[in-house]
């Protein structure tokens, strides 16, 4: 009977190790808030797993619980146009189009299914900044986009960084260019006395976005 126990014990242990090695973890170098223990990480990742096997992405959903980016959240677990869950990796952009090189993250569709490719130049952001990044991009759900989808996205993601500065403080790292991209937004949500006013007028000068119809299905202009 104890030999039974032990073997038990043994396959157990087996399970639990490699489904916890199945995870990328958070890179060592990125600072966590103190509430993020290894041991919290892994408790949470299996519900992310659908989404991504890299840790510091459970993170960043993990932080978008009960923000103006839960509905992100959700969509990204699978509450979204195709009732699958979004993938979401980092990826040179440029593979997918030279043009995309810089940027720091696009939507996209594949065979019906949804992915959010991050720039690998973001591989060491805190994942607050993330969090708001993927708030953004979660928004976007079909082949359409428009100068009013994209107003809310990236008014969304304003939203949603100022709402994890309050919680997270130290997810304010000035050495993370997604951070600076962040700190302007917020910036620009502030100056609008949080409405999308000077957002908006940013959108509507982006020179990426010049060829945008005004409005898509799901987003009007407001």
């Amino acid at each position: 009977m104890k030999h039974i126990v032990k073997i038990l014990i043994i396959v157990i242990f087996l399970v639990i190790s490699t489904r916890t090695e199945a995870y990328e973890p958070v890179p060592s170098n990125v600072k966590l808030p103190a509430k993020y223990t290894q041991e919290y990480i892994d408790s949470i990742s299996d519900e992310y797993k659908s989404i991504s096997d890299e840790q510091i992405f459970h993170v960043a959903l993990d932080m978008l619980k009960d923000t103006s980016g839960e509905f992100s959240r959700k969509a990204l677990l699978g509450y979204n146009v195709t009732q699958r869950p979004v993938k979401v990796l980092f990826k040179d952009l440029s593979e997918i189009n030279e043009a995309y090189a810089t940027f720091d993250a696009i939507g996209w569709k594949k065979k019906g299914r949804l992915y959010v490719y991050i720039n690998p130049k973001h591989e060491y952001a805190p994942p607050g900044a993330l969090a708001a990044l993927l708030a953004h991009e979660a928004l976007h759900q079909d082949e359409y986009n428009s100068l009013s989808e994209e107003t809310y996205a990236w008014t969304m993601e304003a939203v949603v960084w100022t709402e994890i500065l309050k919680r997270y403080p130290e997810s304010n790292n000035l050495e993370s260019s997604l951070v600076t991209r962040e700190n302007i937004l917020k910036q620009l949500l502030e100056k609008g006395n949080y409405t999308n006013k000077y957002i908006k007028k940013t959108v509507y000068a982006n020179e990426g976005y010049k060829n945008l119809p005004l409005t898509s299905p799901g987003f009007k202009n407001e």
